[in-house]
């Protein structure tokens, strides 16, 4: 479905550039994001290299297991189809306090990570599953204690206005994000859709 927007969109560009004479224009735009796509793409290959490392020295540690029993109660009410030992547990837990700690550069690659390893276990691989929708609603309203340092470094002294503001704005969405979820996945257009694929 992706694939099919994201050509639509370059066709629409491309024929209204055309119409209008800025034809030069998306060309250039073209080029630019082509060459700014390759360095965050390169520049992301440390950033997860780094993180994936770190969990991998916690996972080995056992830090993850330690770490996986004492929020055992959340996320099994949280996660009900995934095994408590299995690795994503680890990877989801791991993401959540990344995301709480506003380090948004470690927990993007946790959360792919995450992600495959919830994937691995889908009994469905062409839908998501009920567990995956459940993680993907936590990410992207995840509690923020603390402010990312790019907010800080750019808003100074100000920051300290929003702090409380923030936390209370993204602990809602939280909340929120975690009842439409498990709201949603009990209806039965959704149940149907499931059956249908498993079928």
């Amino acid at each position: 479905m992706l694939n099919y927007i994201w050509f639509g969109m370059i066709i629409i560009s491309v024929i209204v550039g055309a119409i209008t004479g800025n034809i030069d224009a998306v060309t250039q735009a073209a080029i630019d994001m082509a060459k700014t796509a390759v360095e965050i793409a390169i520049s992301l290959i440390g950033i997860m290299a780094l993180w994936l490392g770190i969990m991998k020295i916690a996972d080995k540690s056992g830090l993850i297991s330690l770490i996986a029993r004492g929020l055992k109660p959340i996320t099994i009410r949280l996660f009900p189809d995934v095994p408590p030992d299995h690795p994503a547990i680890g990877s989801i837990i791991l993401n959540m306090a990344a995301n709480i700690l506003g380090l948004g550069n470690a927990a993007t690659p946790l959360g792919l990570k995450a992600m495959e390893e919830l994937q691995e276990i889908n009994p469905d691989k062409d839908t998501a599953s009920n567990a995956m929708v459940t993680f993907l609603a936590l990410n992207t309203s995840s509690v923020q204690l603390i402010l990312p340092a790019t907010v800080i470094a750019l808003m100074g002294t100000a920051s300290n206005q929003i702090f409380l503001t923030t936390i209370f704005a993204t602990t809602i969405s939280t909340i929120v994000a975690v009842i439409m979820a498990k709201f949603l996945e009990k209806r039965k257009r959704f149940a149907y859709v499931k059956e249908v694929n498993n079928g």
